[in-house]
């Protein structure tokens, strides 16, 4: 993969505009919000529509009476923002350019080196590098190849799932994903996706709480998967 999801066609599935909406205010978890970043850095549509959100968002801001401000010290104001910062940087917005690696530049962070990276095998055709650990509520962010014709367990989601696809291209019940397409399962989908080209699918899978596996293949396997 020389880019992020470099195929010059613009990507056919979109986020809901509640996702969108939940990325421009900040609220959608790390590895969510990666996901919607890689789609962001494929999709103009997308990010006109989220430059129109960001100014609905401040006109809004605007039109509030103002609200005095509590006074605070210098060390309140410091230990506030010590509090506030995240663990890890934000998913940037621009384009995730790829590195000397090959490696996207929303990657980076992350993993280094896709091609250094220590990819696990989970099944044959599936290996996976985890990017985010599950949180105690379940979230968690990989990254995952599928060999071509591969099928992943079928399962249903605790929460939300989004999958981006890098490279490739998967089916499941609800269509067909290419690069820069971004699939949005919530706990009413049940799927299995499976890689449907001639070269493996890299995709990256985020999610908010863990995901329910309907077979026994796939029950045996979540411990090892980490979603």
């Amino acid at each position: 993969m020389t880019g992020a999801c470099k195929t010059g066609r613009r990507p056919q599935h979109h986020p809901s505009d509640a996702l969108l909406v939940g990325y421009g205010a900040g609220s959608l978890g790390e590895g969510l919000s990666l996901a919607v970043a890689f789609h962001l850095a494929s999709c103009p549509e997308c990010r006109a529509a989220l430059a129109d959100i960001d100014a609905v968002g401040g006109a809004l801001l605007e039109a509030l009476p103002p609200e005095p401000l509590e006074r605070l010290t210098l060390a309140d104001t410091l230990a506030c923002l010590d509090a506030a910062r995240p663990d890890r940087r934000p998913p940037s917005r621009r384009p995730a350019t790829p590195g000397e690696s090959g490696t996207p530049g929303l990657l980076r962070p992350y993993v280094g080196s896709l091609a250094a990276a220590p990819w696990q095998r989970l099944a044959p055709g599936v290996r996976r590098v985890e990017l985010l650990p599950r949180t105690p509520r379940g979230g968690s962010a990989q990254l995952l190849r599928i060999a071509p014709g591969t099928a992943l367990p079928h399962h249903g989601h605790g929460g939300l799932e989004l999958t981006v696809v890098l490279s490739g291209s998967f089916t499941d019940e609800l269509g067909r994903y290419v690069a820069g397409d971004i699939a949005e399962a919530d706990d009413e989908v049940r799927h299995q996706p499976i890689a449907d080209g001639h070269e493996e699918c890299l995709c990256l899978i985020a999610t908010d709480a863990p995901l329910r596996f309907t077979g026994l293949m796939g029950r045996l396997m979540q411990p090892f998967i980490g979603l």
